[in-house]
């Protein structure tokens, strides 16, 4: 893999995140040669991310990304790889943008005609993985209930947003949707989305009781598979640094790529987005 292009992964990866966001908002605005979008309060698609690859980010734009958010009533969130240009980062951090946290982007190739997806090591007798119809609306339910599961508290009721914008991403036409079964219960869920040759995997959950048994590699094999079905020759995961899911894929044959900058601009009556 020595020829492997990262900034080429970078730029196809933002151009995703940042596409992705956008269909799935209910507003949306270009920012040079990225994108901005909101998907109301307390919405994870609250981001502006995708720019500063193809020409540089004037501050009038930069102006511009303060105010899309901020009269919105949410704080204003670039997201950023480590190929950003210089004069990107001074131009927010003069506007009053800080570091919130990091993600990793992991990557994978796929190629045509290498044979079966590894599933993994100790996914328990008798796990099978289905692909939900997006058109059987209790399956599309079920399926966004389990995927969302381990990004609320345990015990917590899912926020309505999140809800939503799972329902809304799960029937979009270039997403799939696995749900894992064990024993006649869904023990976890996770999605992917595939075009312009990238399959990107997301919203994976496990259900507590039922981790650390081979569910979620198998999960990711699944999607890889379908990556592969629908002619990707690159798969990407996003992850917090360092928590299950990025040893996880890392077992399942990702690289590194880079690490990704999340920026906000905190402010009075501004709330932050997940």
């Amino acid at each position: 893999m020595n020829d492997v292009n990262l900034v080429e992964i970078a730029r196809r990866f933002e151009r995703k995140q940042a596409t992705g966001a956008v269909a799935l908002a209910t507003e949306s605005a270009p920012l040079a040669d990225g994108w901005m979008a909101f998907g109301g309060v307390g919405a994870y698609v609250n981001k502006s991310c995708g720019y500063g690859y193809d020409r540089e980010v004037t501050g009038a734009e930069l102006d511009a990304l303060v105010d899309f958010f901020s009269s919105r009533g949410v704080e204003p969130k670039a997201e950023l790889s480590p190929f950003t240009p210089p004069a990107l980062l001074r131009g927010l951090a003069d506007r009053g943008f800080v570091l919130r946290e990091f993600e990793t982007v992991l990557y994978r190739p796929l190629r045509a005609g290498a044979g079966r997806v590894s599933q993994g090591q100790g996914a328990p007798a008798g796990l099978r993985i289905e692909r939900v119809d997006p058109s059987d609306e209790a399956a599309v339910r079920r399926f966004v209930e389990v995927a969302n599961s381990g990004f609320v508290p345990e015990g917590e009721a899912m926020p309505e947003v999140f809800f939503e914008l799972g329902l809304k991403g799960a029937r979009a036409p270039n997403t799939d949707s696995f749900v894992a079964w064990l024993e006649g219960v869904a023990v976890g869920a996770g999605g992917c989305e595939s075009s312009e040759g990238l399959t990107s995997l997301f919203g994976t959950s496990v259900l507590p009781a039922y981790r650390r048994r081979g569910i979620q590699q198998a999960l990711i094999s699944a999607r890889l598979e379908r990556g592969l079905e629908r002619g990707s020759d690159l798969a990407a995961i996003m992850s917090a640094p360092g928590i299950p899911t990025e040893r996880n894929a890392m077992r399942m044959g990702f690289q590194m790529a880079y690490s990704r900058a999340v920026l906000v601009k905190p402010g009075a009556g501004l709330v932050p987005s997940p």
